[in-house]
């Protein structure tokens, strides 16, 4: 019994203790406040303080996808002159011409009727020059007998007819004989040849970059490309460039571009032209831009980037660890004194590697939290 009482005692006294207050949450740090951290905290050994400095970022820029092109200005497609056989073919594919190298010889119909169109304006200028000549024999003879009054003025009057007729002649011949001149000439032939071949020259220099020839095949089809020569010495950089930042694009600036097949190498690239349209597909507009590639290191279709930077300006930037969201805006905590912080909005730009930016709420020289800020957001 006595050990029964002593139990229910015991119980009596234990229901008589009072639980420990339940602790009110630690106040949260709030916009426009300030956060106090007494000395001795071990908080402030997690906390790391630096000052706002300037350094100069971009204003605005973009990165965009981009491939290597040929230049279109330095690209031939080269066809025959007119329809034949390919009778010799001096250069293979891939390889280097210099502009005006034989690229192959042609037999065609179309130099032999040349050659002998040709034979016949230098035959029928000779005989009209022959005949000019005699008439105007003919006139200062019939001039002479006239003033003497040997003869009618009907006769001079004839005679004058001949030798301008005469002129006229010899002038259509001339003409005759300059186009005929001018056909040899486009087809690359030479006067005076008795079996004319065809020489098709490179019309730049550069390297075969397409091949389609034999020599002693019959071509017909004068479209079709036989060879292709681009001059390789610059390229095109293609880049699809956000709708959104076209505006910060304009001829002859700079494009910094980087290639997938060289990593950490930076190239510059200057633009040549922007496309007149959007792509409603991607809401983008193609751009390209000239690189000099006398190296010959780059390739067309080789894929990279493109980063442009519209200009540089110093703005305050700080660690990226220094900014928190608060109530759904950015913010720092600004050091007052040792221990005691005051929460900053801030308005920042787009971030720049490990810095960012600091439009607005900041000035250079401020000391801020970098390292432990969002110990103090929960303080």
């Amino acid at each position: 019994m006595r050990t029964l009482a002593l139990v229910v005692s015991l119980l009596g006294l234990a229901g008589c203790r009072q639980a420990p207050p339940p602790q009110a949450p630690a106040p949260q740090a709030r916009l426009d406040g300030v956060v106090e951290i007494p000395p001795d905290s071990p908080k402030m050994r997690q906390i790391r303080v630096e000052e706002v400095r300037v350094e100069r970022l971009p204003a605005d820029e973009f990165t965009a996808p981009a491939k290597i092109e040929f230049n279109p200005n330095r690209i031939s497609r080269v066809v025959l002159p007119a329809p034949g056989r390919v009778a010799q073919v001096f250069v293979a594919f891939g390889d280097a011409v210099e502009k005006g190298a034989p690229l192959l010889t042609l037999e065609s119909p179309e130099a032999d009727q040349a050659a002998a169109e040709y034979l016949r304006a230098e035959l029928t200028l000779t005989a009209a020059r022959a005949e000019l000549a005699k008439a105007q024999q003919d006139y200062e003879r019939v001039l002479d007998l006239f003033r003497g009054d040997a003869i009618a003025k009907k006769e001079v009057l004839a005679a004058e007819t001949a030798l301008s007729q005469a002129k006229a002649a010899v002038a259509q011949a001339e003409t005759s004989r300059q186009h005929a001149l001018a056909r040899l000439e486009l087809l690359g032939l030479k006067p005076g040849e008795a079996r004319p071949r065809i020489t098709v020259r490179a019309p730049l220099s550069g390297k075969v970059t397409e091949f389609n020839v034999v020599a002693g095949e019959y071509r017909n089809d004068t479209s079709q490309p036989v060879m292709t020569i681009a001059d390789l010495s610059t390229v095109w950089v293609a880049a699809d460039v956000p709708e959104t930042s076209i505006r910060l694009v304009q001829l002859d600036e700079r494009f910094e571009v980087r290639l997938n097949a060289f990593p950490g190498e930076v190239f510059f690239s200057r633009v040549a032209r922007i496309a007149d349209s959007v792509d409603p597909a991607n809401r983008t507009l193609k751009v390209w831009a000239e690189l000099d590639n006398r190296s010959g290191r780059f390739r067309p279709e080789m894929f990279g980037t493109v980063r442009h930077v519209e200009a540089e300006r110093d703005v305050p930037v700080v660690p990226a660890g220094a900014v928190v969201q608060m109530e759904g805006r950015e913010a720092v905590f600004v050091e007052e004194a040792p221990g005691r912080f005051r929460v900053t909005q801030v308005r920042t730009g787009k971030r720049a590697g490990p810095k960012t930016p600091v439009v607005e709420g900041l000035q250079p020289g401020a000391r801020v939290v970098v390292d432990g800020a969002m110990l103090l957001r929960g303080s």
